[in-house]
């Protein structure tokens, strides 16, 4: 914990050559999900609550809406952006990030063909497991609306 309380207020990147794949797909993830949270706050966003961050002295200048609406998401937008940044660049997790990178290339990745054919396997067993699930409520919908007695 220390560590990542420690990464938080530096600005050096770790091994920076390393790695870099894996780390940028990790910091756009984690930006897509802090950009999505303030979207949702900008968008659930009330006037009352902009007026708690707005003294009363001020709130004839300042607007609690526009401070609701826009300031206060584009503040935890900054800090998240800051945290992902750092978060990719705590040297444990970039070690981890790193040798995922490694492993990614000693994967052996399927061709086309074997692609097309694997997924044509799985739309097809999905499609069947539909099917039979389909059957079997319509089935038991009508054994159990024979023995109640109700139809429909």
């Amino acid at each position: 914990m220390a560590e990542l309380i420690a990464g938080m207020f530096t600005a050096s990147r770790y091994k920076r050559n390393q790695g870099k794949v894996a780390r940028q797909a990790t910091f756009f993830a984690l930006l897509a999900a802090v950009a999505v949270g303030a979207w949702t706050m900008s968008s659930g966003a009330t006037p009352e609550f902009g007026a708690f961050f707005v003294p009363p002295a001020m709130r004839s200048s300042i607007s609690p809406e526009v401070v609701a609406k826009y300031v206060l998401p584009m503040i935890v937008l900054g800090i998240g952006a800051w945290a992902a940044f750092r978060v990719v660049n705590i040297p444990r997790f970039a070690e981890f990030l790193i040798s995922v990178e490694n492993e990614m290339g000693k994967v052996s990745w399927p061709s086309r063909g074997e692609l097309f054919r694997a997924s044509m396997v799985v739309l097809v067993v999905i499609f069947l497991l539909t099917a039979i699930l389909f059957t079997y409520d319509f089935v038991l919908k009508a054994i159990i609306g024979w023995l109640l007695g109700v139809s429909g």
